[in-house]
């Protein structure tokens, strides 16, 4: 199976949806499997720095209503991508789920929040479960909470951004031991852990998307540009063609060279 790439939009539209509706058509264009971005409601935000940083208010103005879900997911209908978006509570999953999506994100942050895991891997076809900041024995706890058959677990460093020395790519071949469908949400600045990440056979690959660094907002600036995720799909594409296995024995593609050259020297 081709590894599948994830555009993780998030909150970078800031509530804009002509802005979102672009991020999508760049996502789509530049060979993007899904479009993703981020469901919450503010209201059920507890007390934290965010309140005195500014955050909440970023919060605010990014939160996506029920009518803004709608108009994204029939814009990624309209450009042949597919939307995901990461739910941080069950009324959020609810949301989804009464909007007809049938995938749900969940993000590192509520990986051991059990009554949503149980709750999406009940209710959802295919459900990506995010790993930054969870211990050995919380991935383990995965096992009897969610169906593994239809959950990819993605290895996630989550620091914003990570520093690639710290990426910490082998951490991928535990998850393979315990999981069937294994990905990779990558939060280094540009693509090359992800590029990397191919040699592990991960099945998806996310990464923060923008059109402009200069948009406001921490995502944005450690966001990887069009041209990047164009980048990221072909080596995708030509990573899958060069691992594709012919089998030992030559290739029909020899055969002329073969016969035309095979013994062309004496060696007597």
């Amino acid at each position: 199976m081709m590894t599948q790439l994830i555009a993780e939009i998030g909150w970078n539209h800031m509530g804009d949806l002509d802005l979102a509706s672009s991020m999508i058509k760049s996502a789509s264009e530049a060979g993007a499997t899904w479009a993703k971005f981020q469901t919450w409601s503010v209201k059920r935000l507890s007390s934290g720095p965010w309140d005195s940083d500014g955050r909440r208010e970023i919060y605010n103005k990014a939160e996506l209503s029920a009518d803004m879900h709608a108009f994204l997911i029939n814009t990624c209908n309209q450009n042949n991508i597919r939307f995901l978006s990461s739910a941080f509570s069950i009324q959020d999953a609810k949301l989804l789920l009464s909007l007809g999506q049938k995938s749900v994100k969940i993000p590192s942050f509520e990986v051991a929040n059990r009554d949503l895991l149980k709750f999406s891997s009940t209710n959802f076809e295919r459900v990506f479960i995010s790993t930054g900041t969870a211990t050995a024995q919380e991935i383990k706890d995965l096992l009897n909470i969610v169906d593994i058959n239809s959950t990819t677990i993605m290895h996630c460093v989550s620091s914003y951004p990570c520093p690639i020395e710290l990426i910490n790519l082998p951490r991928i071949n535990y998850l393979k031991s315990l999981f069937s469908s294994v990905g990779f949400s990558d939060h280094t600045s540009g693509i090359d852990a992800a590029v990397f990440s191919l040699s592990y056979g991960v099945d998806v690959i996310e990464k923060h998307f923008t059109v402009d660094h200069e948009l406001p907002g921490r995502d944005n600036k450690f966001a990887i540009l069009p041209e990047e995720l164009k980048s990221l799909s072909s080596q995708i594409i030509n990573f899958n063609k060069a691992t594709s296995d012919h089998g030992i024995d030559y290739q029909q593609s020899e055969t002329e060279t073969r016969s035309l050259y095979r013994g062309r020297f004496n060696h007597g």
